[in-house]
């Protein structure tokens, strides 16, 4: 259920006197065999709620779409940070997605008064909460899901034009059927996280779209 009213009073009884800005860091792209991991920090304001705010996996596309623009226009900060699947395959995706969340935090232009994570220990704020399941407790996490998500989704679907036998523009990269299907007839191009692929391709270094 879509309730932006609790999460979004979830951030309000966290400002008083000393708290009167909140960070908002999501992620998304951990579990995709193929592309980059995308972060975002978001400061958002809170004199109007935006309605439909929710975590980025359970509202539809087109919401997301328009909501992506609304955080926009009522954000005080947004900053996107990306680690590709060379970073993912070279330091995991755990640390990875480290990196990028912590960079997105320092590219911030307003350095809040608390930092809300999903799920994520930084320790790279004074005041700072890893909150399990935040992009469904907390409006800030929330609205930098949505962020992160559709800025990926938009990178996948001009992947999609360009390496065109995996499906991208419909799994952005998840292992669906078509997706290991298309792996396992083609071989592996060079947006996949070959540290992924282990159990889905017999040779890990197929790659039809390497260059001679």
């Amino acid at each position: 259920m879509i309730d932006t009213k609790k999460i979004f009073d979830f951030d309000l009884a966290l400002l008083d006197d000393e708290i009167k800005t909140i960070a908002g860091i999501d992620e998304v792209g951990r579990g995709p065999l193929a592309g980059p991991v995308v972060t975002a920090c978001v400061v958002m304001n809170y004199d109007e709620m935006i309605d439909g705010v929710f975590d980025s996996k359970k509202i539809s596309k087109k919401s997301r779409e328009r909501l992506y623009d609304e955080i926009f226009k009522h954000s005080q900060s947004i900053s996107i940070a990306i680690r590709d699947n060379k970073i993912i395959d070279e330091i995991n995706i755990l640390n990875a997605t480290k990196e990028a969340m912590k960079e997105c935090y320092q590219n911030a232009l307003i350095k809040p008064d608390i930092l809300l994570i999903d799920a994520v220990n930084l320790n790279i704020a004074e005041r700072e909460r890893a909150i399990i399941k935040g992009d469904s407790t907390s409006y800030a996490i929330a609205c930098a899901s949505i962020v992160a998500k559709v800025y990926r989704d938009r990178i996948m679907a001009d992947y999609a034009r360009v390496y065109d036998k995996y499906d991208f523009e419909n799994n952005v990269g998840y292992g669906t059927k078509k997706h290991i299907e298309a792996l396992k007839t083609f071989g592996s191009c060079p947006i996949h996280r070959k540290s992924f692929l282990k159990g889905i391709l017999a040779d890990e270094s197929a790659n039809l779209w390497e260059v001679k």
